[in-house]
């Protein structure tokens, strides 16, 4: 008897169960208000945009923010869907380049050693207390040296080199990957390449798809506008940027702008986050 009420395990009462439940409930509404008030604004007339107090939902909900969007976009001598491209080739080619870049370099220094590679994670960790200001002179000069201003690639191999991705690879190669796995690979014959892709990145998969989230939503909204001039190679945010910049009267063609930005990061994210819940429970050696 004694056993038993050891190995009983304790069960939470209905009202225990409740109680969290609504305790994360309204974590939840208040952490998706900033959503919602962005998307009522979009479908909101224009008069109701400047009401004070400010209305949290539309009173009298209308599509005319979309419609002038679709107009406006109608009237560029470049088509919308040629901005949308651009965009999709960017952040896809950016994201793509990036993490694969960042795992490389994180293995190297994480479970490589030699001769300066602490001076090596030392000048990436120092690279991140930069702002992207400080940095934006000197990424010009050497974009413009090598030709490819006014080139998607004058934004995609920035991205590719972005410190914060090798960090963050760096350290969930070291906390994920123990040094006798890869021993144990290296005697079966294993190659490095082979390492790298069948152990490596199975294994740091929440951290390449922590990866993913922060690069593509950066490049998602990037302008460009300080590499490409060329109209045709402008980017989505751009040309949205530009239809806001037409004062108050546009001001609810710019709460739809806002709602369009938003849907494909937070779609990415809404994916990916699901795959990092489960891969966090599930990853490791077993």
């Amino acid at each position: 008897m004694r056993v038993g009420l050891w190995n009983k395990k304790p069960a939470r009462s209905f009202g225990g169960d409740l109680a969290i439940f609504i305790f994360l409930f309204a974590g939840a509404l208040f952490s998706v208000l900033p959503l919602i008030y962005a998307v009522s604004n979009a479908f909101k007339p224009l008069n109701e945009l400047f009401l004070f107090p400010p209305v949290f939902f539309a009173r009298n909900p209308t599509l005319d923010n979309f419609f002038d969007l679709f107009v406006l976009m109608s009237n560029s001598w470049v088509p919308f869907s040629r901005y949308v491209m651009n965009t999709l080739v960017i952040s896809i080619g950016g994201t793509a380049g990036h993490v694969i870049v960042a795992s490389l370099a994180a293995y190297a220094l994480a479970k490589h050693k030699f001769p300066g590679s602490n001076f090596f994670f030392g000048i990436v960790v120092l690279s991140l207390m930069f702002a992207r200001e400080v940095t934006n002179i000197p990424n010009y000069l050497i974009v413009s040296r090598f030709g490819l201003v006014d080139t998607y690639w004058a934004i995609i191999l920035p991205a590719w080199a972005m410190s914060l991705g090798l960090f963050l690879m760096k350290q969930f190669i070291e906390a994920m990957i123990p040094d006798a796995l890869l021993e144990a690979a290296r005697i079966e014959g294993a190659s490095e390449w082979k390492i790298f892709w069948r152990i490596v990145m199975p294994n740091c998969k929440p951290g390449w798809l922590t990866l993913i989230i922060l690069s593509f939503q950066g490049l998602w909204a990037e302008t460009g506008g300080q590499f490409i001039y060329s109209e045709q190679l402008k980017t989505l945010p751009y040309a949205l940027n530009q239809i806001i910049a037409g004062g108050i009267a546009r001001a609810g063609v710019g709460a739809a702008v806002g709602v369009i930005m938003m849907i494909v990061p937070i779609i990415v994210f809404v994916v990916n986050q699901s795959n990092v819940i489960d891969t966090m429970g599930t990853s490791g050696i077993k």
